[in-house]
């Protein structure tokens, strides 16, 4: 039992602190939107983890099947991260979203599942993250128990959940010495970043094509 949870911790503190573009969204949501915005982002991404994670254990050989398209869902994913960062490059219009009384603007059911669509669709997009969840499922499947592998991915989630939170409160504190000015700039800079890891990821797939 501690080895499985030593594990799900050593597996949670890999994905809190790799470096991506759903972390750099976590912290523009959470600049952007306050904290009702920057959690909304990632109860996307926790959502999209825990059924990946569900589907790479209970279903792996059904995963293994869909990896045969991971070109093609990496090039929709990449599709979709150079589409968002030119999005908040030109077209995002910058605001600070709080009432006259310093408190934070409550947010609309729509605005909220919008926020969250987001955070799931750049998690379950990215190729990157299936097959994070699938190599470690498959790994794990062969030398633990049932019993042994729910203790490691909960508390992998667990922690990394914690970690997704404090990412959010720290750029909640950020964001109250944030003027428009400097918003607008965080904003082009996460741009220019999703558009980078965008590009990066087909030059990745184009790469591997050649050398297939």
């Amino acid at each position: 039992m501690i080895d499985a949870l030593l594990k799900g911790l050593a597996l949670g503190s890999i994905l809190a602190l790799s470096v991506g573009p759903v972390i750099f969204t976590i912290i523009k949501q959470s600049l952007n939107n306050g904290r009702e915005g920057g959690f909304s982002f990632v109860a996307g991404v926790w959502v999209s983890d825990i059924l990946l994670i569900i589907l790479s254990n209970a279903f792996s050989e059904w995963v293994k099947a869909l990896l045969q398209y991971k070109q093609t869902i990496g090039y929709i994913g990449s599709l979709f991260l150079i589409a968002m960062g030119f999005f908040y490059l030109f077209l995002k219009k910058v605001q600070l979203n709080q009432q006259a009384n310093g408190e934070e603007q409550r947010f609309r059911k729509r605005d909220i599942a919008k926020i969250f669509s987001s955070g799931f669709l750049i998690n379950s997009l990215n190729p990157s993250v299936l097959l994070f969840w699938l190599i470690n499922a498959t790994a794990f499947a062969v030398t633990h128990s049932f019993r042994d592998r729910v203790l490691i991915f909960t508390v992998c989630m667990l922690f990394n959940m914690l970690a997704d939170a404090l990412k959010v409160l720290l750029a909640g504190k950020l964001r109250k010495k944030l003027t428009l000015h400097n918003l607008s700039l965080v904003n082009k800079i996460s741009g220019v970043i999703l558009v980078g890891f965008g590009i990066a990821l087909l030059w990745g797939i184009a790469f591997h094509l050649e050398n297939v």
